[in-house]
């Protein structure tokens, strides 16, 4: 089998990573050579890759589906939002500036070649291309300049199946929307459907199917059930809503709970870091946005930003700050990841992201941070410091950031490079390194530490929890989900021959005009005593309506006006 296939949404989260992920390892596990691609990512969940680039954390996760390294060529091209009109553009890997929407568009036609290279560089190398779309193929606002929808689509001639997610609600109006709104050209690749997160009786759902495909031409290719254990790697931060669990928190080892509070910041990045707490039995993780709930817990993550600055007032603002400063001062444990570990020293120098200048941090590490315009970007290895149980653990990570520490008179956390990293004060944890607690023996050995330091003395940390074992029967169960549930030979089919020649373009009844019939002015009956008027006036019953001159009289209302006797 050759080929490539577009996998598109009817809007952002409705599955096109998980489904990307499902069929990359269902492949790659029948022996295809497969690779994963987005040509462009808007996400502020990412990774670095071994050639020292940054790629969206879900291609990441795909490329692993696929039995290969994370690598730039998976995703060209990468949005990391930084507020809500401007975001960092990441090209290959590397940030090469800030853009909003209108001056993204400038960047359209460069941006264009180097998404069209990388995939035919992928095509050439391997068997099958599974590409995502980003958001929604019916954003046909930015079709103009669309580089991973039906813009990539009409390019590389993709055939595109298109996911709907029915938890929503209004699924089917969603999958024939996403088709009817399309121009007859961009029509003509939308190839089939997929229904995710399905919960009920499939049975009961089938007629609306079938209505589908009467009106689209379009069948839909299966089914996904709502799996309640597929949870890990979230492609974005739509999944860390306020007061949410993350992931499905098992049964302690021992006697006691371990409760984490992880702070949802409003321009949170590698959400994803806390999700190797949540693979602990007895460990419950929930995110919060507000103070109150971080009474009870036993350890709060301040996690990664990309608005350091802003979020830091934000954490003022919402009360948290001061929570925190309060569970610092009893020795309640507080672990900061990159942003949320410079926002828990004592000043941050920010001339680049936010462009505040120096602005105080929380002083609970002794800890000066300036911003530098070139972003840090390595994988890292090295063990645990500072004379606790951690010190001389394996462990590894990477490092996505701009703010450079110039000072700590804090112990080192760990060591990398023969040089000291993080920072330790009491129950005060902090560190640069994402993906730090996938380090499965060091991530043991400290939430130890921190149960004691919460009382929870009879809290047992369980011994053989993988996290990297869980991400990949996590990606065997997708791909189990997906060959029980889908019609893998159709979607094979689509990849190897391309989209069908027949299909047939929607136009809507809504969009074609009614006929217009010619209006035929009705005859006016007189009664034979009617008072005689002047040449051009019309004699009505007292209690008739006047019309306007020119008003129109419709052939279903009357096809005769008639004065009653006075």
């Amino acid at each position: 089998m050759k080929g490539a296939l577009l996998v598109a949404g009817t809007t952002s989260d409705a599955g096109k990573s998980v489904v990307v992920a499902g069929l990359c390892r269902l492949l790659a596990r029948r022996g295809v050579k497969v690779a994963p691609f987005k040509a462009q990512n808007m996400s502020n969940n990412s990774v670095v890759t071994l050639d020292g680039g940054e790629i969206g954390r879900a291609q990441a996760l795909q490329a692993q589906a696929c039995g290969l390294e994370p690598s730039v060529r998976f995703n060209p091209v990468l949005l990391k939002p930084g507020s809500d009109r401007r975001s960092q553009l990441v090209v290959r890997g590397k940030a090469v500036g800030t853009v909003g929407a209108r001056d993204y568009f400038q960047h359209r036609q460069s941006l264009r070649r180097i998404v069209a290279t990388e995939l035919d560089s992928l095509r050439a190398e391997f068997d099958v291309v599974i590409c995502e779309g980003a958001g929604s193929p019916a954003e046909i606002n930015l079709r103009a300049t669309d580089l991973a929808n039906m813009g990539l689509a009409q390019e590389s001639r993709l055939p595109v199946l298109v996911v709907g997610d029915i938890d929503r609600g209004g699924v089917l109006a969603h999958l024939f929307g996403t088709v009817a709104v399309l121009d007859p050209a961009d029509q003509q690749l939308i190839s089939a459907f997929v229904i995710n997160k399905f919960r009920g009786d499939v049975e009961l759902l089938r007629p609306g199917l079938e209505r589908l495909t009467e009106l689209t031409g379009r069948p839909t290719l299966g089914v996904i059930p709502f799996a309640d254990d597929l949870w890990i790697d979230a492609e974005d931060s739509l999944g860390t809503v306020g007061d949410a669990a993350v992931g499905r928190p098992r049964s302690p080892v021992g006697a006691q709970w371990l409760t984490v509070a992880a702070v949802r910041l409003p321009r949170i990045s590698n959400s994803t870091d806390v999700e190797a707490l949540a693979c602990e039995p007895g460990v419950a993780v929930r995110w919060v946005t507000e103070p109150s709930r971080l009474a009870d817990a036993d350890l709060v993550v301040l996690p990664g930003s990309k608005s350091t600055v802003t979020d830091l007032e934000w954490l003022r603002r919402s009360g948290i700050a001061k929570a925190l400063r309060e569970r610092a001062a009893i020795g309640r444990p507080i672990l900061g990841i990159c942003g949320g570990y410079q926002m828990l020293g004592k000043q941050i120098s920010d001339d680049v992201e936010s462009e505040a200048g120096m602005v105080n941090g929380l002083g609970l590490l002794d800890l000066d941070i300036e911003f530098d315009p070139v972003k840090v970007l390595r994988t890292v290895d090295g063990r645990g410091a500072g004379g606790a149980a951690t010190e001389g653990i394996a462990v590894s990570g990477y490092e996505i950031h701009h703010g450079r520490v110039t000072h700590s008179g804090d112990r080192a956390w760990l060591e990398v490079d023969g040089r000291g990293e993080g920072s330790v004060r009491g129950a005060v944890w902090g560190t640069h390194l994402h993906g730090l607690l996938e380090s499965d023996e060091f991530r043991r050995a400290w939430l130890r530490i921190v149960a004691d330091r919460a009382g929870r003395f009879d809290y047992v940390v369980a011994e053989d929890i993988s996290v990297a074992a869980v991400r990949s029967a996590q990606l065997d169960l997708l791909a189990d989900l997906l060959e029980e549930h889908l019609d893998i030979t159709r979607i094979e089919e689509l990849i190897r021959d391309g989209a069908p020649a027949d299909l047939p373009v929607l136009a809507p009844a809504l969009l074609v005009p009614a006929p217009v019939q010619p209006h035929r002015p009705a005859a006016v009956a007189l009664a034979p005593d009617a008072v005689a008027l002047a040449p051009d006036a019309v004699a009505l019953a007292p209690d008739a309506v006047a019309l306007a001159p020119d008003a129109a009289i419709s052939s279903t209302e009357s096809s005769a006006v008639r004065a009653a006797d006075g």
